[in-house]
Parts: C-alpha cells; structure tokens; sequence
C-alpha cells in the first residue's frame, strides 16, 4: 500500500523540517510512503526546507486558504495513485510519531476516515486558552447534532483517509475544510473513528494561520458549515427554518385572535396579526423552497457520481503507469 502524508504550509520554515523527518519511513502495512508539502503562497523559506528534507512540493502561487491547500493535497494524492492519505499541519502540534495508530484501522479497513481527537479522552485534553476549548466544543456539539452522529473533535488537523475516502471527498470551502470534511463523509455513510491522542494545545512558533482571529474563525467556519448542510440536507435545512417561522407565525396568530375574543376589536394589536400574517407567508415560501432543493438534490447526487467515476480513472491511470513502468510518478501540480 502506497501512503502519502500531506502538509498544508503557510510560513513553518521553522517547523517544516522537523515534522518531516519526524514522520515514520516504517509503517505497518505500507509499502511506501511520501511525503507532499502543500505550499500556500508561503513567503519565507518553507518551500526549500521542505525540499532539503525530502518532500515532494505543490505550491499555489498565492495564498487560497487552508481549506483549498488540502483539496490541492487530495487531488495530488489520487493522482499519485495513494492507497492511504494522512494530513498533519506543519507547524509541530502533532506528533508524526502516532502516524500508524491514525492509519492501522484504515489499511485494517475499520474505519474509511480517521481523526486524532484532543477531547474525546478527558486525560488527554491539551492546554489551551478557555475561549477556544469551549468553541471547539460547541462546533463539535453542531456537527453531532446535524450528522446525528456523536463527535468530540471535528476540529483537528490530523486525520487518515482510505482510497475510497479519496475518491467520495467534495469540499468547496477554501477557509478550512475540517468540519465539511465531518458532514461531507457522514452523509456519504463512511465509516469515521476518533482515536484520542496527545496533542499540543499551541504552537511553538508563531500564530495560527486559520484561527488567529476566533471571531473571523468562527464566522467563516459557520458560514461553510450551514452551505454544507444546505447542499447535502435541504429539506432539514430550509423546512427547519419553515417551521420555525410557522411556530412564531402561530403564537403572534393566537395572541391577536385572543385579543379579538377579549376586546371585540382588533385595534392596538394590529401589528400582531399583519406580523403572523408576514411569517405565515415566508414560512410557506421556505417549506416550498425546501421541496423544490430537495428535488434538485438529485441532481447533486449525480454531479457526486459523476466526480467520483472521473477521480477513480483518474486513480487507475496512475496505478496502470505505476505497474508499466515499475516507478511511482510524480505529483503534477
């Protein structure tokens, strides 16, 4: 089996190298293993460091974001033809060393997407500012919610995919793509496991590149997670918000009608009535809207097929070339 190990970087000429030649030439199962520095428009030396130490390097000619550095590392890992992906960041948090504790239930075939977990054990909960252990909670409580699966971390930037795993990913937020990546999978009915691990709450060196700003981090974060649900759940989506409306429609509905029965007139609470009637109306037009998404899902679901087919001999040609010539080929990017 052909692993590669992904590094989105962003400025870690400090880190790079370190967690490069941490990363394990020996893994249970695996044949080979690469290594592919996804550049981000890095402006220090981080591209060369990566080179120095052995890594193969994609680079973007400017900075698109974390989230579109991963999509770049997927679509180079299908084009290499790898059997196993993993993703860790560059900037020294994880540790490469618990490599073959993320990716044994996926060349096992446990577990189609796997994730280091920072909260799932209580002993192992890294040490991190108040604000962003509660937030990391609260949107781990989100996804749970919205997959009706139980999550603890849907947060963390180190995680193992299968081939089949690969293949099925579509994530189109280019901020970050680690809660999508939650939802995408989930309602695809892939197999996914948290395995905690210890992990380092900071960074060594420097900000981070995605949630320097919790405020910023958070708005981009919702904003990706409810297109997610949207596109994958319109109907829960859009009837979700019909049904709110409809419930506040019926409450300022009764509370006028009330008035009427009481007074015998509708004078002093008109705003009552013209209100439910306002909502009444928004909430029809929402539950219908959720009926015609829902129908246009289906088309969704065939643009997913039709991606998966187009990756898949995609896959196939790199495997075929691999067997031809009896070499591995190089990331094109």
């Amino acid at each position: 089996m052909y692993l590669i190990v992904i590094i989105p970087c962003l400025n870690e000429e400090k880190s790079i190298g370190r967690v490069i030649d941490s990363i394990p030439s020996d893994i249970a199962g695996m044949d080979k293993i690469d290594v592919l520095v996804v550049d981000d428009g890095s402006s220090d030396g981080s591209v060369q460091t990566a080179k120095d130490h052995g890594a193969m390097v994609v680079s973007h000619p400017f900075n698109m974001g974390v989230g579109a550095a991963f999509n770049t590392g997927i679509s180079e890992a299908i084009k290499l033809g790898a059997e196993v992906a993993v993703n860790i960041d560059a900037d020294g948090q994880f540790d490469p060393a618990d490599i073959p504790t993320l990716v044994a239930p996926v060349a096992e075939g446990k577990a189609d997407f796997v994730t280091a977990s920072r909260f799932k054990d209580r002993g192992l909960v890294p040490v991190m500012p108040a604000i962003k252990k509660w937030g990391n909670r609260r949107i781990a409580n989100l996804i749970s919610v919205l997959t009706r699966q139980k999550f603890y971390d849907v947060s963390c930037g180190f995680r193992a995919y299968s081939r089949e795993t690969l293949l099925h990913l579509n994530l189109i937020g280019k901020f970050t793509y680690t809660q999508e990546t939650f939802l995408d999978l989930a309602f695809k009915d892939m197999k996914i496991k948290e395995i905690p691990l210890q992990v380092r709450g900071e960074r060594e060196f420097g900000q981070s590149r995605v949630a320097g700003n919790l405020w910023t981090y958070a708005l981009n974060t919702a904003r990706i997670i409810f297109k997610t649900f949207r596109d994958y759940k319109p109907f829960r989506f859009f009837g979700f918000v019909a049904l709110v409306l409809f419930l506040i429609s019926l409450g300022l509905g009764g509370f006028f009608f009330l008035h009427y029965f009481r007074t015998g007139a509708f004078s002093g609470h008109l705003w009552a009535g013209f209100s439910a009637g306002f909502l009444l109306l928004f909430s029809i037009l929402f539950f219908v809207t959720g009926l015609l998404a829902d129908m246009f899902d289906r088309v969704r679901q065939n643009q997913e097929k039709l991606l998966y087919f187009e990756r898949r001999k995609m896959y196939e040609n790199s495997i075929r070339y691999r067997n031809r010539n009896g070499s591995w080929s190089e990331p094109t990017g």
